[in-house]
Formats: structure tokens, C-alpha cells, sequence
């Protein structure tokens, strides 16, 4: 029997995890903004940490399940993975995420038309964020602070910069902690739900500044769909532009910051302990990262 290709199953499963991910997460935005299910923050903030909860138990023993472009360069900077998976990974989060906000459009897109129609608005033209918001995200959130240059007023691009990179920051230092090896106080098998828990509540802080992406993919994937189905400019680059510095360059830094935080300033002093398996082969791919 032939054997399957390791680095494929990897990509399938991050496709999958990411696209649950967004599914979900994604879709209690939609919920929460067409049809008021979701009653105030928190409610959106647990569906999205059950969400990214299942989607490591369901694909983590096969990829990790980074589904995030961020922890997986996040991953090459501190924990050796290799850099040939970089592009195969990320490009398989990307279209995890573009598949997922495609299943949603085709959901929720009468509700989306409805939403627009019953607010007067016009998709395309400034003010529509307020329906783009369902897919890409937006500063300030369009639905909690508004859409006005005097809600502009309130979120500088610079702000918003730093809310993406800080709560990307505790992310990644949180999931570094969780997965250590060494880290005997961890939560092992419950990694997962601890990892979700903190996307909840990160996004119950950020969120109304930037709707908290933490996240390239979910926040591109998505962008992508809502271009494509009308929104144009409003999408890509977004109203205020800065849609790369905001949802993308700053996640990137904001993860190697945080992972590079717990790595160097709390993973060094653990105390020393026989190590596992696991730790042994992260040792080893920092060691081959190193050399190559």
C-alpha cells in the first residue's frame, strides 16, 4: 500500500481546521450582524473559541493545526518548523479560509442583501462596511463605533496596528506556553479549549477596535470573497486602507513577538526534567533550522 504524502495531509488539514475556523467564527459574525442571534460580544467571542477548539482536536495531531499564518511563521522563527512548509501551509490556511467565507456567502447572502436594503446602504460605497464587516474586518468595528470620520476620529490606523499586534502577541505567547513540552503546569490534553479561551477573550478586548483578526487568513480569506461579490474597494484596500498593516503585517509581528516573549524570557528557566519525545524533535528542528 502506497503511503501518503506527509506534507499533503498537512495542507488538507490545515485547510480543514482553518475552514471550520472561519465557518464558524465567521459565521457568528454573520449571525450576530444580520439577524442579532448572538446577544452582545462575549456571545461572538466563545463561538469563536469553541470553533478554533474543535478545529485543533480535529486536525492537530496531523499539522498542529497552526491555522494561522502568524503562529505558523511564528512557529519557523522559535520552534524550528521547516521553512519548505511555509508557503504549502499558509497557502492551505488562505483557501480554508476563502472556502469557508464562500459556504457563508451562499448562506447568508439573501439576509446580506436584506441587512443593506432595510439600512440604506450600497454596496460598494463608503458606509457599506457595515455589511462588508460579516466577512473582512474593519477599524474601529463598524457596528460599535460607526462608520463616520468622527468614529474614524476614535481609531487611529497606528491604534489599530498596535490592538492587532499586542492581542496576536498574547496569542502566540498563550499557545507557546499551552504546547511546551516542559511546561508540567499545562493543561495537556484541554491545550485546546485554553487556546480557544484565549482567542475569546483577546477578542472581547480588541474587538471593538478592530474586530480582532489575530489571524491573516481569517481576515484575507474572507476580504477576498466580499471583493468578489461586490464590495470592491470597500473590501481591498478598505475605506480607510491599511488592511495589509493592520490584519496582516502586524499579526505576523505581533506572534513572533509574543512566542519570542515566552521562549526567551519563561520556556529557558523551566525546570530541567526528562524530555519527552515531542520535546526531542522540537530540540531537533530548532537544531536543523539552525543549520540550515
Amino acid at each position: 500500500m502506497k503511503r501518503p504524502n506527509k506534507l499533503c495531509g498537512e495542507c488538507l488539514s490545515e485547510f480543514l481546521g482553518t475552514l471550520i475556523l472561519v465557518f464558524f467564527g465567521v459565521g457568528a459574525v454573520n449571525t450576530a450582524v444580520l439577524a442579532g442571534a448572538q446577544q452582545g460580544l462575549w456571545q461572538v467571542a466563545v463561538v469563536w473559541g469553541v470553533a478554533i477548539g474543535l478545529a485543533i482536536y480535529t486536525v492537530g495531531a496531523v499539522s498542529g493545526a497552526h491555522i494561522n499564518p502568524a503562529i505558523t511563521l511564528a512557529m519557523v522563527v522559535w520552534r524550528g518548523f521547516p521553512k519548505r512548509k511555509i508557503a504549502p501551509y499558509i497557502g492551505a490556511q488562505l483557501a480554508g479560509a476563502f472556502a469557508g467565507s464562500l459556504i457563508l456567502y451562499g448562506l447568508f447572502h439573501g439576509m446580506i442583501a436584506h441587512f443593506e436594503t432595510a439600512n440604506g446602504l450600497v454596496r460598494g460605497i463608503p458606509g457599506s462596511q457595515l455589511s462588508a464587516m460579516v466577512f473582512g474586518e474593519y477599524f474601529p468595528n463598524p457596528a460599535m463605533i460607526g462608520t463616520t470620520a468622527e468614529a474614524f476620529g476614535q481609531v487611529s490606523h497606528l491604534t489599530a496596528m498596535f490592538g492587532e499586534a499586542i492581542g496576536t502577541a498574547f496569542l502566540a505567547c498563550f499557545v507557546f506556553s499551552l504546547t511546551e513540552p516542559r511546561n508540567s503546569g499545562g493543561p495537556r490534553f484541554m491545550a485546546p479549549i485554553f487556546i480557544g479561551l484565549t482567542v475569546s477573550i483577546i477578542i472581547s478586548i480588541i474587538a471593538p477596535l478592530t474586530q480582532a483578526g489575530l489571524n491573516p487568513a481569517r481576515d484575507f480569506g474572507p476580504r477576498l470573497v466580499s471583493y468578489i461579490f461586490g464590495w470592491g474597494d470597500i473590501a481591498i484596500p478598505g475605506p480607510r486602507g491599511g488592511f495589509f498593516t493592520v490584519y496582516i503585517l502586524s499579526p505576523v509581528i505581533g506572534a513572533a513577538f509574543g512566542a519570542g516573549v515566552y521562549q526567551l524570557l519563561v520556556r529557558r528557566y523551566l525546570p530541567g526534567q526528562q524530555w519527552s519525545q515531542l520535546d526531542q524533535t522540537q530540540q531537533q528542528g530548532e537544531e536543523a533550522a539552525a543549520a540550515g
